[in-house]
């Protein structure tokens, strides 16, 4: 199991993340607008969901890669450093940009949102890169199964994803206005996201060359 410290870290970096202001967001936001806060929260659920079938994927297939090539294991979690370095930067040229309220959409039945949420981030690669990327950053050898880190981690990032979610369903009326208002937050929001984004990929870079160095 991972310990207290890393749960901490890791939980931080997960609400920053899930509270910047993205595709997911103002979906979810447009969804309540529209047609009320019951419609938001079946969106969020079924991000949710797609979310955790990634989560458990990614984990199966992790443990696997770890068991039978931990050299593999590390080139992928470099590969994921790598893959964090350009989501950072990403973040930190994003541009200063007014955020108007979302504009209403079509009409929809709950379960009816509920499912294309679900296809939209069971469709979405990027969802599948950023666990894969993200994850393995924060399991450690000497906590135990990689496969029970993996789950939990990923558990714990869906779970605050989805208490994030559902307060922008709750709030979306009011928040939908204060962003239209201070644009600038998503653009400070950005910048610290991709700030922690660099910051963990120079760390864990870091790591695996004092580990070689220090096997070698």
């Amino acid at each position: 199991m991972p310990s207290i410290e890393l749960l901490l870290t890791f939980s931080l970096a997960c609400i920053l993340l899930s509270l910047s202001p993205g595709p997911s967001n103002l979906y979810i936001m447009a969804r309540s607008l529209s047609q009320g806060h019951q419609a938001g929260i079946a969106a969020a659920g079924g991000l949710a969901i797609g979310s955790l079938t990634y989560v458990v994927a990614t984990a199966l297939g992790l443990a696997a890669v770890f068991k039978y090539s931990p050299l593999a294991y590390i080139g992928l979690k470099l590969a994921g450093a790598a893959y964090l370095v350009y989501l950072g930067f990403q973040y930190l040229r994003a541009k200063p940009a007014d955020i108007d309220t979302p504009k209403p959409l079509r009409h929809l039945s709950v379960p009816t949102i509920f499912r294309q949420s679900l296809v939209v981030e069971l469709t979405n690669p990027k969802t599948a890169l950023f666990f894969l990327a993200f994850l393995p950053q924060f399991v450690r050898d000497d906590a135990g199964s990689v496969t029970s880190q993996l789950l939990v981690l990923g558990l714990v990032y869906a779970l605050i994803a989805l208490c994030c979610d559902l307060l922008v369903a709750m709030l979306s009326h009011k928040l939908g206005k204060w962003l239209a208002g201070h644009s600038s937050f998503a653009y400070w929001q950005d910048k610290l996201s991709g700030g922690i984004l660099l910051a963990l990929a120079a760390f864990i870079v870091g790591e695996e060359l004092q580990n070689t160095s220090q096997t070698s």
